[in-house]
């Protein structure tokens, strides 16, 4: 996935916050995606909002903006900064998280949990080191510690159902569930199954979300037209196209376009 795949009007951020992604160990690489640092002084400024279209995924943060267990969000997330901040996050591959908590993935949709409620003393612990750390290394080697010490590793299954979703990120033909179902050697009913027990959202919806990223992506970069994305992501007329894409960015692609240019202006 491109950096700004996910990051709704990619332009207004600039200046108002920094952000820095950084790989796991090799021995997390497969279970966490990356870390990812932000940062804003916006002392003697009016509040931002930053609005996101979440990767489905569970992220860890810790910081002074929300720290806690973000599970998967099946609409926008809007981060409002203001003042002076930080947060680091653990961006978990979509099935990395599982075995981490007690609770099954799909419970942990569209929920946030603070990290003493997620992990009791060892999540309070976690957020005083992290933030007494000195600096970035620090605190991601802090990060991966607590994690080392609270999983156990994918099984086959994990590994499978992130393949998979990697799969329906990358390949843009693949617009149906029986579509990355025929690729996967799986039934529908199996394949929902396996998403459910280790992402915790159905494939439909992870297929949606990547398409209507990859569409906003392009919006935003001034790229192709309603008609012609709508036919490049597999939609089956452009009126589903426009409704997907207002039902999870909150407005209509010639909307978003507009809202974009505005942004990006001097």
């Amino acid at each position: 996935m491109t950096g700004q795949h996910g990051i709704l009007v990619p332009g207004a951020g600039e200046r108002r916050f920094t952000l820095t992604r950084h790989d796991p160990s090799a021995d997390l690489a497969s279970i966490v995606d990356r870390f990812w640092i932000v940062r804003w002084d916006l002392r003697d400024q009016p509040p931002f909002e930053q609005e996101t279209l979440p990767y489905p995924c569970v992220n860890l943060v810790v910081g002074t903006h929300r720290p806690g267990v973000h599970g998967p969000a099946t609409s926008r997330f809007i981060a409002r900064l203001q003042g002076e901040g930080w947060v680091i996050g653990s961006k978990f591959l979509p099935a990395g998280f599982r075995g981490m908590v007690a609770a099954p993935p799909a419970d942990l949709v569209d929920r946030v949990f603070s990290l003493g409620d997620a992990f009791g003393s060892e999540g309070r612990d976690l957020d005083r080191e992290v933030t007494e750390a000195g600096d970035d290394g620090s605190r991601i080697a802090r990060v991966e510690r607590f994690i080392r010490a609270r999983h156990a590793g994918p099984d086959a299954e994990t590994a499978e159902a992130n393949g998979w979703v990697e799969l329906a990120r990358c390949d843009a033909s693949i617009a149906r569930v029986a579509d990355l179902a025929s690729r996967a050697g799986r039934t529908v009913r199996a394949l929902e199954r396996l998403f459910r027990a280790h992402v915790g959202v159905p494939p439909k919806w992870v297929i949606r979300r990547f398409r209507v990223q990859e569409a906003a992506a392009r919006i935003a970069a001034g790229g192709a037209g309603c008609a012609e994305l709508a036919q490049e992501l597999g939609y089956f007329d452009q009126s589903h196209f426009i409704r997907d894409f207002k039902a999870q960015v909150g407005r209509t692609p010639a909307q978003y376009a507009k809202l974009c240019a505005s942004r990006a202006a001097p």
